[in-house]
C-alpha cells in the first residue's frame, strides 16, 4: 500500500493541479492509482478519479470516525499499486486549535508521508524557513518532499534548490513553472466540474505531460510510504433477499454531485440506480423513487427550462407520490424558478418557492442538523444529530409559509438558518450535503422508504445493517 498525501503551506498552491498530474502520469506508466480527497469536495474528486481512471473517495473527519476513514483508505487501496489523497487548505489548517482535523493529522492517522506543494512565487532565501518551520511544527508528521510551483523561470528554480538543499534535507521532487496550459476554469465554487468540462480529457493529458515532465516521478515513487496499516475492511452486508427497488438518478451536466461511498450504499441497501438527462430526456425512466444531487442548474438555465416534457413529468410523479430525495441543486431545480445575472428560468416547481443566486455564499462550511418528526425516513432509533455540509450562492425566497421541515440547523444555514430538509408529499429536499457514514445511514434508510411506498406497505419494520 504505497501512500502520499498532497498538501500545501495553504490553499490555492496549485496541489490539486499538481495531484491531477500525478495521478495521469501514473497511471500513463501502468500503474493502479487510487485517489482520495480530504474534506467534503465533489468537484477535485471528479476531475482527480477521471485522471487516475478510478472513484476518488473523500476522507472527511466531521462526518467519519478515525476506523472509517481507516477502513475506506484500506479497502481502496488494497487494489491499487499507489494512494495519493489530496489534502484541503493547508498542511496545519483545519477547525480545532489541535490540528485533530488537519491534513497533519490525517497523515498521521494513516501513516502516510507528506509532499508539500509550495507556490514559490515572489520567494528565494525565505523558502528555507518556512520548510524548516513545517518540519518542526509536528514531528509526527514525514514530510518526504516538496514541489515547487508557480516558478517564474530555470533561474528562479536554481536559486531555490540551492536554497533548499544547504539549510533543509527535504528533497525536491519537482519544480513546476507558471503555464496557461495549467488552468482550469473556475466559477463561484471552485473548479468546473469535469462532467461540465468537453475538453476535460484533452485538459488532463495537457496537465499530464507538464507534471510528468518537471517532476521526478521515480524520486516520487521511492519517497511513498509502504507502511502496512490495520486496516478494519468495511462490515459486510448480509440478508439482502427483497428485490431491488429503481432509484432514478440525475446524472449530466447540471447534476453530477455525488459521493461514490454513497451511491455504493444505495445499491448495497438494495436499489438499482437508473441515470436519466434532466437537459436531453423528455421523461423519466420507469422508477420507484428518484435522486436529484447537487450540481450547476444556474449553468443550464436555458436547456433545463426548454425542457418542459421532463419538468412537467417530475412534477406530476412527486405529487402524485413518488419518493424523492433532493440536494442543493436538485432543490433548486425543483423549486418554481431560478434567477441568476439578471433573468428568471422556470424549473419543476413543485418546491412552493423561488430560488435566487447570489455574489457572496449563502451557506458555506460544515453543519449539524437535529431529526425532527416530521422527517419521512423510517429509522429504528429515535431522532438523533448527525453532521453534513454545505456550499451555495443561493437561497429560497418567496416561500409558502406553511412549510415542513425533517431537520432543525444546530449549526450552518440550511434553507433559513433555523431548518432544512423541506418535506412536500414523499420529497424530502435539503441544502445540506449528505454522507452516509455510520454516524447517519440516510441512503439505507431512503431505499426502505422507496420500498415501504413501493409495496404499499408503511408498517414492514426496518432492518439496518
Amino acid at each position: 500500500m504505497s501512500r502520499l498525501l498532497i498538501s500545501a503551506a495553504h490553499k490555492s498552491s496549485g496541489k490539486t493541479t499538481v495531484t491531477l498530474g500525478l495521478c495521469a502520469a501514473l497511471a500513463e506508466r501502468g500503474l493502479a492509482v487510487q485517489p482520495f480527497k480530504k474534506g467534503p469536495d465533489y468537484i477535485d474528486p471528479m476531475w482527480l478519479g477521471q485522471a487516475a481512471g478510478r472513484p476518488c473517495h473523500n476522507l472527511d473527519f466531521y462526518c467519519m470516525s478515525h476506523e472509517e476513514i481507516l477502513a475506506v483508505v484500506g479497502q481502496y487501496s488494497s487494489t491499487a499499486d499507489i494512494s495519493l489523497i489530496e489534502g484541503n487548505k493547508g498542511l496545519y489548517d483545519g477547525l480545532d486549535l489541535d490540528g485533530s482535523n488537519s491534513n497533519a493529522a490525517l497523515a498521521t492517522l494513516t501513516h502516510t508521508p507528506v509532499i508539500l506543494v509550495l507556490d514559490a512565487r515572489g520567494m528565494t532565501r525565505g523558502i528555507a524557513p518556512l520548510i524548516l518551520g513545517y518540519q518542526g511544527f509536528d514531528p509526527d508528521v514525514k514530510i518526504a518532499g516538496v514541489i515547487l510551483n508557480q516558478l517564474g523561470g530555470s533561474r528562479h528554480e536554481a536559486k531555490l534548490r540551492a536554497v533548499i538543499e544547504h539549510y533543509t534535507d527535504v528533497p525536491v521532487i519537482g519544480g513546476v513553472h507558471r503555464d496557461p496550459v495549467l488552468q482550469i476554469d473556475e466559477r463561484h465554487l471552485g473548479l468546473i466540474p469535469s462532467n461540465e468540462a468537453s475538453t476535460a480529457d484533452k485538459k488532463i493529458i495537457q496537465i499530464r505531460d507538464c507534471i510528468r515532465e518537471q517532476v521526478d516521478i521515480e524520486r516520487l515513487l521511492s519517497v511513498a510510504g509502504h507502511d502496512e496499516l490495520d486496516f478494519r475492511p468495511p462490515p459486510a452486508v448480509h440478508g439482502i433477499t427483497r428485490p431491488a427497488v429503481k432509484i432514478g438518478i440525475a446524472h449530466d451536466a447540471a447534476f453530477g454531485f455525488y459521493y461514490p461511498d454513497d451511491l455504493t450504499a444505495l445499491e448495497q441497501a438494495g436499489a438499482e440506480l437508473v441515470t436519466f438527462n434532466t437537459l436531453t430526456d423528455s421523461s423519466l425512466p420507469a422508477v420507484d423513487g428518484l435522486f436529484i444531487g447537487g450540481g450547476f442548474p444556474e449553468s443550464h438555465l436555458d436547456t433545463l427550462e426548454g425542457n418542459t416534457a421532463l419538468r412537467a413529468d417530475i412534477r406530476n410523479a412527486i405529487r402524485g407520490g413518488l419518493p424523492a430525495y433532493a440536494e442543493c441543486g436538485g432543490l433548486m431545480y425543483l423549486s418554481r424558478s431560478i434567477a441568476w445575472n439578471g433573468r428568471q428560468s422556470d424549473m419543476v416547481g413543485v418546491i412552493p418557492a423561488d430560488t435566487v443566486m447570489h455574489a457572496r455564499p449563502q451557506g458555506r462550511g460544515y453543519v449539524r442538523l437535529r431529526e425532527t418528526a416530521n422527517a419521512p425516513w423510517p429509522s429504528d432509533a429515535p431522532p438523533g444529530e448527525f453532521a453534513a455540509h454545505e456550499f451555495h450562492y443561493s437561497s429560497l425566497e418567496n416561500m409558502a409559509e406553511s412549510l415542513t421541515y425533517a431537520y432543525e440547523v444546530l449549526r450552518g444555514t440550511g434553507i433559513d438558518g433555523r431548518h432544512d430538509g423541506i418535506v412536500i408529499n414523499n420529497l424530502l429536499a435539503c441544502y445540506s450535503h449528505m454522507r452516509d457514514t455510520r454516524q447517519h445511514h440516510w441512503a439505507q434508510r431512503f431505499v426502505e422508504f422507496v420500498r415501504r411506498h413501493h409495496n404499499g406497505d408503511k408498517t414492514v419494520p426496518l432492518t439496518l445493517y
